[in-house]
């Protein structure tokens, strides 16, 4: 009686729990929820409809992405090590949120709100020291900087220090003598932030050290954070190796074109047609937003441009920094938001910084207590000490040389043994030089305790936590995905030459020119200047080299020559202009507010493409082909089934 209960009280929990969460696929036997689809088709479609054709059209998305992943776990991909490591990183790196104390975590949340509040302009020194540097060369790195700051503490100014013999290893020091400009929490690795932050102004830290080296720092000011702002540039690049000529050639084209601003040219047109920033000049200008909430940091002279504006819309003057000239207009300013809105976003950004650290290890404190943990006493590390010597800190150590296993502490019932800890050592030598083997073995131990707590919780979060869960199974699906189709599609159609030759042989007549012009094409800024290009081009011995040099010899950007084969369909100037095309100097027409002289040599009637030609093309359409026949194949070996009820019920 009392098994018949049992029984009948897990089938109802199992139906209540189906019931809550019903499964709307399943692959090969594998239950997919209702809202493990629902997240990914939430995630995938900014403005989700519910209607019978969307749903279907999704699920059709959806059935094939499993399908995939489905056909890489029967193949394997799932145990191939370069694949293991990378899903493994992925779930350390999203786990990291889940592993620390939330309390502490809080009150650096907070910190670095206040911290934000203001922002400190430093100079710093740094001498460069491996993470796991000798002793010897630990108190050698701060001697030294011990010595410089006593000079700059005895009036030396901290630039010439910086950038002198045996200062600052710094490459950045050649153009800045250690000044790093403003900064604000975030935007310096944590150690550095916090000395900077609690140093006094005008004062020189004592030497201290992160990921880097060794530093120390001087504090010049401080002053209320400046907000974030939105801002657009037009860029005249000057490169790294520019002679004086070309210096001033690239300064009178951004004085040329601020006049032009200044007379009501649109701003956005002229990034469009002059600036050599290929990341925004597509896009107005516009750049990364910067300032206090912000990782993006400006070089100072830009900075200070950019927050001198008072105004949205308002535009600098010109002004050079080390990589050319620049003309800034703001596009929006705000200042700090509230700490409500910021909190979210700065628990993530502490959670993922070295902040985090401290919080991992009352977290840690904390699961012990969870868990039970209990440690056995030091005998079980007396192997250890016996059997470990100096070699250890190149490798030498083998965990194969234990044969024993006894526990050296328990965790929820879990025994962690020597085999383990042998393990982990011969994994982590590399690591700084004790003065005794015992204090060695003591200190690694209490790490691998540490790593071996949180990679247990690790294994127990999918359970408790839903998201992570779902994250998890997104970034395993999509390696796996990323693999078989590059093996099965797309590095197989780079590499099957025959196979695309053929291809394109049997489907030549999708692959054709449309009309095309053999021609010489100029493109000028005024009427005027397009009449004169057309005058010179009937001088015979002027070829088009002379030509456009002659006709921007007073600005850069008069002349803009293009020389070749045009597809007429595919080049708005030409397609648009309403210009029927013949052989020879056509009339000269405006398009866009630029003046275009068209020389024809040649007109090319619509013809099939070369297989070189279309190369890129049947590329993508033989993939296409590759991986329908591939699905149509794979379809066979798994058992997908849908269930249309609860997929016609997402909208409810």
């Amino acid at each position: 009686m009392k098994k018949f209960f049992v029984l009948t009280l897990s089938l109802f929990l199992g139906t209540a729990a189906f019931a809550q969460d019903p499964v709307i696929m399943t692959i090969d036997g594998h239950p997919i929820t209702k809202s493990e689809f629902l997240q990914i088709y939430l995630k995938n479609n900014d403005n989700p409809t519910y209607d019978k054709a969307s749903l279907d059209d999704y699920m059709e998305l959806f059935r094939k992405f499993k399908l995939k992943v489905a056909e890489a776990e029967d193949l394997g991909y799932d145990t191939v090590p370069k694949l293991v490591r990378e899903l493994t990183g992925y779930r350390k790196q999203l786990a990291r949120p889940y592993l620390i104390d939330s309390a502490r975590n809080e009150a650096l949340v907070l910190e670095a709100y206040d911290r934000m509040k203001e922002e400190v302009h430093a100079s710093h020194i740094l001498v460069r020291l491996d993470e796991n540097a000798t002793p010897a060369d630990t108190l050698a790195a701060y001697n030294r900087l011990m010595g410089l700051r006593e000079r700059i503490v005895g009036g030396q100014k901290f630039a010439l220090v910086a950038s002198g013999k045996n200062g600052s290893e710094d490459p950045s020091v050649k153009n800045n003598g250690g000044d790093l400009g403003f900064f604000t929490a975030f935007q310096m690795v944590y150690p550095f932030e916090e000395t900077a932050y609690n140093t006094p102004v005008g004062e020189v830290s004592m030497p201290f050290r992160t990921r880097f080296g060794y530093h120390i720092l001087q504090v010049h000011e401080r002053r209320p954070a400046r907000g974030t702002i939105e801002a657009a540039h037009i860029f005249i690049s000057i490169g790294k190796k520019t002679g004086e000529e070309a210096v001033k050639t690239a300064e009178d084209r951004i004085n040329e074109i601020h006049e032009m601003l200044k007379e009501g040219a649109d701003f956005e047109e002229l990034v469009a047609k002059h600036s050599d920033d290929p990341s925004s000049n597509q896009k107005g200008g516009k750049l990364p937003l910067f300032g206090t909430n912000t990782t993006t940091r400006m070089v100072p002279e830009f900075s200070r441009a950019a927050f001198a504006l008072e105004n949205d819309g308002d535009i600098s003057e010109p002004i050079r920094t080390q990589y050319g000239f620049h003309i800034i207009k703001r596009l929006s300013w705000k200042g700090l938001a509230p700490y409500a809105e910021l909190k979210k976003e700065l628990q993530n950004r502490v959670s993922r910084d070295e902040r985090s650290v401290s919080t991992q290890i009352s977290f840690v404190a904390k699961l012990k207590e969870d868990y039970n943990f209990k440690a056995k006493g030091k005998g079980t590390r007396k192997w250890f000490y016996k059997n470990i010597d100096s070699t250890y800190y190149v490798g030498n150590f083998k965990a194969s040389a234990l044969s024993k296993n006894k526990p050296m502490f328990i965790l929820d019932g879990k025994k962690f043994g020597q085999k383990a800890f042998a393990e982990y050592l011969e994994e982590s030598f590399r690591v700084k030089k004790e003065s005794t083997i015992e204090s060695l073995v003591n200190n690694q131990f209490d790490k691998w305790v540490q790593q071996a707590i949180l990679d247990y919780e690790e294994t127990k979060l999918p359970e408790k936590f839903p998201a992570y869960k779902a994250l998890i199974t997104e970034y395993h699906d999509g390696i796996l995905l990323y693999e078989v189709m590059s093996d099965n599609v797309w590095n197989k159609a780079m590499r099957d030459t025959s196979g695309l030759r053929a291809y394109h042989e049997n489907h030549k007549n999708d692959y054709q020119w449309g009309e095309r012009i053999d021609a010489d094409i100029f493109e000028c800024i005024s009427r005027e200047l397009a009449d004169s290009t057309a005058k010179l081009l009937t001088i015979d011995t002027l070829t088009s080299t002379t030509i456009v040099r002659m006709i921007n010899e007073s600005s850069a950007l008069n002349l803009k020559p293009r020389f070749g084969k045009f597809e007429i369909s595919r080049m708005p100037y030409l397609n648009e202009s309403g210009v029927t095309f013949t052989e020879g100097m056509n009339p000269i027409y405006e398009y866009n507010g630029k003046f275009y002289l068209v020389n024809v040599r040649n007109i090319l009637n619509p013809e099939l493409k070369q297989f070189d030609e279309a190369k890129g093309a049947v590329t993508s359409d033989y993939q296409n082909y590759l991986e329908a026949r591939w699905l149509a194949k794979i379809a066979n070996k798994h058992e997908i089934k849908i269930n249309s009820e609860v997929l016609y019920s997402l909208g409810e």
